[in-house]
């Protein structure tokens, strides 16, 4: 067992006391309490979520809900330290490729026992393996984003190139002679694409898998070695010819987050931007008034539109002494109505196939129908269940990648990193 700190002892002393006292919080009182620490950060979601947990609270006068606010920022470290410290919420909202670890560590529950079969069936299996470690389910994945293209639709009308269509998208070459042919009409110190990668590592192995590329391999040991081959390497290959060689992406935008290439967007300086499905929101906000855009599909290669994707998640803690009620809450926010509610307020789609069909998510204004066509080819990420991916993103993939996109170092220099050093960061994980 974990030792705690005198301190947390002296806190659940206090509590019990309280408890003593009438004012509820345990069973003894024929009152439940649960703490639910939310990573909703937009408006739209913050209130979607708040008015779902008043509905649950007044529903279940013995069964409360207290909501409490994380951060995105800080999720990882404070989620450790709560657990560390015995005080982890008894609902947990992170994203399914932080859990890893804490899945193995212990500080989880096993869900297989507590979820309904109504949820189990809803949810596809794809979704089911990003939070399944080892034996076990540590995560409800519940909302996903995929990449996609969000695009100048003057700009692309007048060009005269070819629309893709999640039925017929760009290949990779093809996009390639798209951004030339888009950037030869737009005018000097203008660009076809705009590249934000300050964070590089997920969207080129997300985006890689459209490849057939994969990068890490389980062999029949479970032990995970980092593999370089040719599908792994035709994405950033042909992100890094877009800056380097055709010019038709620019190099100030490679360390930039997405919202930053946003006032360029809308100024014209570049006629497309990958985001995840998620910057539709902001785009729809910020805007000029009278500009028009559309959502496209990423491109796609021998894996067809497979992209991989780190759902947000909903995990009970192992600690909770209220697992069932937690499990039941889960269940009651994850019913189709609120999953659709949910999914609308964070602009991203739901796991869930009867939210899915929601004809609210399947219409074309502001690209809700190109991302229900996409749902379909959405695979775990490939880092999902690797442990020391943290530190091998950190220390060896993303310099490495941020080098190669920006013309630093070639391809063989880029394998070597993301192999050779990358496996003896794996390495230490796996003894």
């Amino acid at each position: 067992m974990r030792t705690r700190p005198v301190r947390v002892l002296l806190l659940a002393l206090a509590l019990l006391l309280a408890g003593c006292t009438g004012d509820g919080g345990g069973r003894d009182t024929g009152k439940v309490v649960l703490r639910f620490q939310s990573l909703a950060w937009q408006k739209e979601s913050v209130d979607a979520t708040k008015e779902l947990v008043a509905e649950w609270n007044a529903a279940h006068p013995d069964v409360r809900v207290d909501y409490v606010q994380g951060s995105w920022d800080s999720v990882h470290d404070q989620l450790l330290t709560s657990f560390e410290g015995g005080e982890a919420p008894d609902v947990i909202h992170d994203a399914s490729d932080d859990l890893a670890d804490f899945a193995y560590g212990g500080y989880l529950a096993d869900l297989r026992p507590l979820l309904p079969a109504r949820l189990k069936a809803d949810i596809p299996a794809e979704s089911w393996r990003t939070t399944t470690f080892g034996d076990g389910v540590y995560g409800v994945p519940f909302l996903q984003e995929p990449r996609v293209i969000i695009a100048n639709k003057k700009i692309l009308e007048a060009s005269g190139v070819r629309v893709p269509t999640p039925e017929r998208p760009w290949t990779w070459p093809e996009f390639r002679q798209v951004a030339r042919e888009l950037t030869a009409t737009m005018g000097e110190g203008r660009y076809a694409v705009a590249w934000p990668l300050k964070e590089p590592v997920s969207v080129s192995l997300n985006l890689g898998l459209s490849a057939g590329g994969r990068l890490f391999h389980r062999g029949d040991d479970g032990r995970v070695e980092v593999r370089f081959t040719g599908g792994d390497a035709v994405m950033p290959a042909t992100v890094r010819a877009l800056v380097t060689t055709d010019r038709t992406a620019p190099r100030t935008t490679l360390g930039m987050g997405g919202s930053d290439t946003l006032p360029g967007f809308f100024g014209g300086k570049y006629a497309m931007v990958p985001l995840g499905f998620s910057y539709r929101q902001q785009i729809a906000q910020q805007a000029p008034e009278g500009f028009a855009w559309t959502v496209l599909p990423a491109p796609a290669g021998d894996g067809g539109l497979a992209q991989g994707v780190s759902p947000q998640t909903l995990s009970v803690a192992q600690d909770s002494p209220y697992k069932e009620e937690a499990a039941r809450f889960i269940d009651f926010l994850l019913q189709p109505p609120n999953m659709v509610r949910l999914a609308r307020g964070d602009w991203m789609l739901p796991t869930g196939r009867e939210a899915l069909k929601d004809p609210s998510l399947r219409t074309a204004k502001d690209g809700w129908a190109t991302g229900a066509a996409l749902a379909g080819h959405l695979r775990p990420a490939p880092a999902q269940s690797v442990r020391g991916y943290p530190e091998w993103k950190d220390k060896v993939a993303t310099p490495a990648f941020q080098e190669y996109y920006s013309g630093a170092i070639d391809t063989a220099e880029l394998e070597r990193r993301l192999v050779g050093d990358g496996n003896l960061v794996l390495a230490r994980y796996q003894r």
